[in-house]
């Protein structure tokens, strides 16, 4: 079955949903969303699926986030296209955390924003040589979402403020490293994989399908951020991104170097608002509690000047010199980053 831009098959005993807009890097649009979140419902009812295996067309990346150009053009014409998306995108994030049967996500390639969504929340999570993954949300004038904020705090130290902040790139050493994958396999096995998932025993129970997954698995290379864990403890433990900055300019080194230049370049509104979600996230006691803040976040961003800097430098004009407002952390005032965490009305419901 093929919903357009998502192709849906069941094979063997597994249910194979295979994301289809390989020239857009399988960018996420509603429709896509509404067919994945309708898939998942059939695969849950048939008693004939053991498992339910997401992938991503083409050879480039399972899936780039969603279609910001999109949502840029909704937010300009003061639709609600925009609500609607997130909306539906985070129940589908947390309908992929509560799913009842073994689900795997076949990360080959740039994951990246949704693309981590609809991947890091699952059971299985597979990445590969070719894996780059990335919450670049701060980069754009956004911040991170589809549950960002539930997972990135679960990481080794401060490796998930890291990543939230600077919205950087990782690889699968540095992925299952950080928490959000499970196992390295060579791209150029994911189709036996798929093969040997087709052919599981339709009681097939999630420790099967470790075992499988395992079977396939190959060494890690060194992950960057454990090589440079203590520097990323020492100087992402503040609750301010001032003290964060002041504490780089102290370490000696390339990559606390690297990590100061990137953060300058981020919108410093989505940073400090990054900063202040990551932390509650790490208070909070459940996904649904971080899926209906940053819900409100995102809602708020409709009205925030970075939001269209940041995907017209990106994405429309392309000329990747966005001009913040304001310009630096500094700035930005409390009360702003306080504005962003009202309650979205009504609530997301899940």
């Amino acid at each position: 079955m093929q919903h357009g831009e998502v192709i849906i098959e069941r094979r063997g005993t597994a249910g194979i949903i295979r994301l289809n807009r390989p020239r857009a890097l399988n960018s996420l649009t509603l429709p896509m969303i509404r067919a994945l979140t309708e898939a998942l419902h059939d695969f849950a009812s048939e008693s004939e699926v053991a498992s339910v295996v997401i992938t991503g067309e083409g050879e480039r990346g399972f899936c780039a986030g969603g279609d910001i150009r999109a949502l840029h053009e909704s937010a300009r014409a003061g639709d609600d296209l925009a609500g609607t998306f997130w909306r539906e995108e985070f129940r589908l994030n947390h309908k992929i955390a509560v799913y009842p049967k073994p689900y795997v996500a076949l990360m080959d390639g740039i994951t990246m924003g949704g693309g981590v969504g609809l991947s890091s929340h699952g059971r299985h999570r597979i990445v590969t040589e070719r894996t780059r993954l990335a919450m670049p949300e701060t980069g754009i004038g956004y911040v991170p979402d589809v549950g960002a904020t539930w997972l990135l705090p679960k990481a080794p130290g401060e490796a998930g403020t890291w990543l939230g902040l600077t919205g950087l790139d990782i690889g699968a050493a540095d992925a299952i490293y950080a928490g959000l994958a499970d196992v390295q396999i060579a791209s150029l096995r994911l189709d036996a994989v798929i093969d040997a998932l087709c052919d599981l025993p339709r009681a097939s129970a999630s420790t099967e399908v470790d075992a499988l997954l395992q079977g396939f698995s190959e060494p890690l290379g060194e992950s960057r951020l454990r090589q440079n864990a203590d520097m990323i403890d020492h100087t992402f433990s503040f609750d301010s991104v001032e003290e964060i900055l002041g504490a780089l300019a102290k370490e000696e080194g390339e990559f606390a170097a690297e990590t100061r230049r990137v953060l300058f370049s981020r919108s410093p509104t989505s940073l400090k608002l990054a900063l202040r979600l990551l932390r509650a996230g790490r208070r909070s006691g459940s996904l649904a509690e971080c899926l209906r803040r940053e819900l409100g976040a995102c809602l708020q961003m409709l009205d925030n000047p970075d939001f269209f800097e940041g995907i017209r430098a990106a994405v429309i004009d392309k000329d990747r010199n966005p001009k913040w407002s304001p310009a630096s952390v500094e700035a930005v005032k409390t009360e702003t980053v306080e504005r962003f965490l009202e309650p979205a009305d009504p609530p997301l419901s899940l």
